[in-house]
């Protein structure tokens, strides 16, 4: 079952990947963003499926199937996001592109490898025996929710132009590169056996650094705003200011939008990187 999803994944995601190389509208469309979901997703597990033939992950020193969970989980949440973003593009484009059946192609086998990897997850938690999977618990769907929103953010920054002239929006930028390493520690806090080698309690270390992180994020959903749709602060307030929301040829998505879409994330991440925060010190002093 395992090898059986692992070549489910890697065609799906080949077959996408390839559908949008040799079109060069369809890359337009997809953008960065979906490509790259389509390319770390097959890299990913074609790294897994090697060294899962090697007989490889017992010499890992950490819960292989801990490990599988984390990554199967997060691309699932990559590839529908590359799903609905190559989709909300192709909508747009379908009516000026004569490539509509590429286009269904691609949003079918995208949404077709985000169905492998969650069928991996729910298969992975049923063989491991583990009653309670730690990608079933709140904590475990957290971490992976703060991640699969700062990768969202991380394609709508991708263009330098949008915080380069400003320290503030630089400093933003920093916040979401910062808050993913935090929560990537904490996953890694998870798959390793780290009760007995830290000076400190584990449920400590999430508290800690779930705390930081909305702290940080509480001052990017204040900058943000701020120094992109407050015209004091040299920021545009109305979309028909933007000269790209008017070009409709050259971008289905324009800067205004951009700044629109990582605001509007920002937020969401602060509430479930709150609700982590609530939900860790409730477990822990209680």
């Amino acid at each position: 079952m395992g090898y059986f999803l692992r070549l489910l994944q890697l065609l799906s995601t080949c077959v996408a990947f390839s559908l949008v190389a040799g079109v060069s509208t369809l890359q337009a469309a997809a953008g960065s963003w979906s490509i790259f979901v389509w390319c770390f997703c097959f890299v990913m597990t074609l790294i897994i499926l090697i060294v899962e033939l090697c007989g490889l992950q017992s010499r890992l020193h950490l819960s292989w199937d801990g490990f599988l969970i984390t990554c199967a989980s997060c691309a699932t949440f990559l590839c529908l996001s590359g799903s609905v973003i190559f989709a909300t593009a192709c909508i747009q484009l379908l009516p000026h592109s004569p490539f509509g059946d590429h286009a269904i192609a691609v949003t079918a086998f995208s949404s077709l490898a985000s169905v492998a990897y969650a069928t991996e997850v729910v298969w992975t938690c049923a063989r491991s025996g583990e009653f309670s999977c730690s990608v079933l618990t709140l904590p475990g769907l957290f971490h992976r929710l703060e991640i699969f929103v700062a990768c969202i953010i991380f394609a709508f920054i991708s263009s330098p132009h949008l915080y380069v002239h400003q320290p503030a929006l630089e400093w933003c930028v920093a916040v979401y590169s910062i808050c993913f390493l935090l929560s990537a520690v904490t996953l890694l806090l998870n798959w390793y056996n780290w009760d007995n080698r830290l000076p400190v309690p584990v449920p400590l270390v999430h508290l800690g650094l779930t705390l930081l992180s909305a702290l940080l994020y509480a001052s990017a959903v204040v900058l943000w705003p701020l120094y992109q749709f407050n015209g004091e602060f040299g920021g545009q307030p109305q979309r028909s200011s933007d000269v790209s929301c008017r070009d409709k040829l050259t971008s289905y998505i324009c800067t205004w939008d951009q700044r629109l879409a990582v605001a509007v994330l920002t937020a969401v991440n602060l509430l479930i990187y709150v609700v982590d925060l609530v939900d860790l010190a409730r477990r822990f002093f209680y």
